[in-house]
């Protein structure tokens, strides 16, 4: 769905982030919706106006008439279960807590600490000379989480379940990000780059990257 119209959902969100996720999820709920993208950086977290939707000064921030969730987990899993005619989280049987399993480890480990020591290095370091190593300590972090990532999904279409679910535009974000941080993402993670291409195909994907501007290949 594009961003006119009426609508009670807005993604606060910002092109090639976490946000991707929650957006292509919209995207294939196929409900009317808003999408406020920010510029890169996203500089406007730090405004005052932000601050009072979101105090962590974070995106992507999912607003509506009655409620503000931020995390992108957080919103993935919401919609979800808001939206069961969308098929995209069962809450039956393992597929829910599996999902949360995958959410936890990718934005409290995979992001917060091995992306964030690539990108952010300053994060953990206030003296520029340390910043190689932390960067080279991330790429390790980033290699071993990479290695998990494909040996799931060898010989499996998608992340949860053997459906394509809330957790696969999740794991695209990630994917994508390699592919900006250089890494030879179809040689190392062949399994994963089939992932990738399969999402790729899907309507709803093609009109999230086209509306922020993005590729999945650089």
């Amino acid at each position: 769905m594009s961003s006119s119209g009426s609508s009670t959902n807005t993604l606060h969100a910002a092109p090639g982030s976490c946000s991707l996720a929650p957006h292509i999820v919209l995207e294939e709920i196929g409900e009317p919706y808003e999408i406020a993208l920010m510029s890169p950086g996203h500089p406007e977290t730090k405004s005052e106006w932000f601050r009072t939707l979101n105090p962590k000064g974070r995106i992507p921030v999912l607003a509506d008439d009655d409620r503000v969730i931020t995390e992108a987990p957080a919103i993935l899993v919401y919609l979800g279960l808001a939206h069961p005619g969308a098929k995209l989280l069962n809450p039956e049987g393992d597929d829910l807590f599996r999902s949360i399993e995958w959410f936890n480890w990718l934005s409290g480990t995979v992001h917060a600490v091995a992306v964030r020591m690539i990108w952010r290095p300053d994060y953990f370091c206030d003296q520029s000379q340390g910043f190689p190593a932390i960067i080279d300590k991330g790429r390790e972090h980033l290699d071993a989480a990479f290695s998990l990532v494909e040996g799931r999904l060898q010989d499996e279409a998608w992340a949860v379940g053997g459906a394509y679910s809330i957790v696969d535009p999740y794991l695209l974000v990630f994917y994508r990000w390699g592919n900006r941080m250089g890494i030879d993402m179809p040689g190392r993670y062949p399994s994963w780059t089939e992932h990738a291409r399969r999402l790729e195909q899907r309507p709803a994907v093609q009109r999230c990257l086209e509306r922020e501007g993005i590729s999945l290949w650089r």
